[in-house]
């Protein structure tokens, strides 16, 4: 299963640290970058999860990153933290559909509420893309044994059955199920099914 990644760029690493710190405390995944730069060099759009971001860095401010992340056609959402308390630039950021604009020093709970919504858009939106291109597009990206593994997991089998049906190991029914979920453009097997009723099959 792929989880949702909340991805940390802010150039301060106290602030990072701190907040990896609260999302782990509350059971999310989260990888922390220290600039915007290293940031693109990994980023993956069929990655499930959402961005806090820090407005102001050197080099590459997080403004000039959304815009970036625009222009590619980018569409995670977006957290925005700011030291600086930019009442007029997070009322612009919002307008371009950022999620929400939280000041430093933050509150954890308000930034944990921006931030599950971001992850609840997040899914939102790959549910609606993936109801519009179809799911049988992406079906046909699998492989054979992918798609065995699916029927099986659709099915309601663990991995741990499906090893024993397909006369393979625990650890590859798991690789076939991460890279089946990653081509598919989804978080879980039941997100696939809830998909695939509401496309009428």
């Amino acid at each position: 299963m792929i989880e949702p990644t909340v991805f940390v760029v802010d150039d301060d690493r106290g602030v990072r640290n701190s907040i990896r710190e609260l999302l782990i405390s509350v059971g999310l995944a989260v990888e922390t970058f220290e600039s915007a730069q290293s940031f693109l060099a990994i980023f993956d759009a069929t990655r499930p999860g959402c961005l806090v971001l820090d407005i102001r860095m050197a080099h590459m401010s997080g403004l000039a990153l959304e815009a970036k992340l625009a222009e590619i056609g980018a569409e995670i959402p977006i957290v925005f933290i700011s030291g600086h308390g930019d009442i007029a630039m997070a009322v612009q950021a919002i307008k371009r559909g950022v999620v929400d604009f939280v000041p430093k020093p933050y509150h954890a709970q308000q930034l944990l509420d921006a931030i599950n919504e971001a992850l609840r858009r997040d899914e939102q939106q790959r549910e609606e893309a993936l109801a519009t291109h179809g799911y049988s597009e992406r079906m046909q990206l699998l492989t054979s044994r992918e798609s065995e593994v699916l029927d099986l997991a659709l099915q309601g089998h663990s991995c741990k059955v499906i090893a024993r049906e397909l006369g393979i190991s625990h650890r590859t029914v798991e690789l076939h199920r991460s890279n089946l979920l990653e081509k598919l453009g989804i978080a879980s097997i039941a997100e696939f099914l809830r998909l695939k009723r509401g496309n009428g099959a």
